[in-house]
């Protein structure tokens, strides 16, 4: 095996760790009042701030690092002369995160449905079974090809239909297999599913508003949705919150896994860019639908959740209509110029986990 397969493996299984304890971690932080508090609204608000944190100390290092001269390897040509060979910093990526109000303002429709999107996923992940949360929240590519049509008016083939019909029939066979189901957790994964179509909307719209910078959007995008939580949590979690300042508030393993599950927050976008880059596009949509099947599978282990055949299948076929979607779309958009279709279900995966910056594929 040579660097280059070590470099992806690593790569790859770093995605995986990176996805799933973030995924395992959030579900203890929102249903564990052992740990945690039964806030998710505050335990969303403190994520933020630590993912609004990391994005300003990255644009410091980034400011540093295209500032100071980059480590420059020299070596020769065939006629003798020396040729250098810059090495830009890894941090290099980062913007400098600067707030301004003008900025702010346009992008704050946008947070809104931010906001939406990443406090309904965190309460299906509350109310559901860590085993059937890929179920609960699986319509997004539904909700992509409806807004495609009804906003963008792009008309979808019988092929990309047949996808949506697998993954309607699996998420309507993972419900009735759910031993476990709730309802208000399965409309909560609904509801998450189409505030990600809507955000990839709107994520288009503002992108120019900061220069088409990813990490800057990310950065407003956070520092906004502090400032919206604050109503909220204190409208619906302030007696929950003020209850818990003996407690868990005053636990540092409750302040710990707070702030290692913002940070997770932050570095699926990371690893996500960079499994792509290692890989593929199709490979990343591959590598995304395995690991969600293998976090389903380790849940029953882990969580104690009871299986059924219903429940397995559903998940399976949700997740092999996913990837036949993924199929179907990079094949029809291969030979022609790049749909303007919305993304799909492994390219926003971790902007539904912790709001993190799509990818550009």
């Amino acid at each position: 095996m040579n660097s280059n397969h070590v470099y992806i493996a690593s790569v790859v299984a770093t995605y995986w760790f990176v996805s799933i304890s973030m995924v395992y971690l959030n579900k203890v932080l929102m249903s564990n009042e052992g740990v945690s508090i039964p806030a998710p609204l505050f335990v969303t608000w403190y994520q933020c701030i630590i993912t609004a944190l990391v994005c300003w100390c990255a644009g410091k290092c980034g400011e540093r690092a295209q500032k100071s001269s980059s480590y420059t390897a020299v070596s020769q040509d065939e006629q003798g002369k020396e040729v250098a060979h810059s090495k830009p910093s890894f941090f290099a990526q980062f913007p400098k995160a600067e707030y301004q109000f003008a900025t702010a303002r346009r992008i704050f429709p946008l947070s809104l449905v931010f906001v939406g999107m990443i406090t309904f996923n965190n309460l299906c992940l509350k109310w559901v079974e860590v085993s059937f949360y890929n179920v609960a929240r699986s319509l997004t590519i539904v909700f992509n090809v409806f807004f495609s049509f009804a906003l963008l008016g792009i008309y979808t083939s019988r092929k990309t239909l047949g996808c949506l019909l697998v993954v309607i029939f699996g998420f309507y066979l993972g419900s009735a297999g759910e031993l476990n189901f709730s309802l208000k957790g399965t409309i909560a994964g609904v509801s998450s599913s189409l505030f990600v179509s809507l955000n990839s909307i709107f994520t288009k719209k503002v992108l120019p508003a900061v220069d088409d910078n990813h990490w800057r959007l990310t950065f407003y995008n956070n520092v906004n949705a502090c400032v919206l939580f604050i109503p909220l949590v204190a409208f619906f979690e302030s007696d929950i919150v003020l209850g818990a300042i003996n407690d868990q508030l005053q636990s540092p393993i409750f302040w710990s896994a707070m702030t290692v599950a913002g940070f997770f927050g932050f570095s699926i976008g990371i690893v996500t860019v960079l499994q792509i880059k290692a890989t593929s596009p199709l490979s990343h949509n591959i590598s995304g639908t395995a690991k969600a099947a293998v976090q389903s599978m380790m849940a029953f282990y882990i969580w104690g959740n009871e299986a059924t055949v219903a429940g397995v299948m559903g998940i399976f076929t949700v997740l092999g209509g996913s990837l036949l979607y993924a199929f179907v779309k990079m094949s029809e958009s291969a030979p022609s110029a790049p749909s303007k279709q919305l993304e799909s279900p492994s390219d926003q995966e971790k902007d539904q986990e912790m709001g993190s910056p799509p990818s550009k594929v």
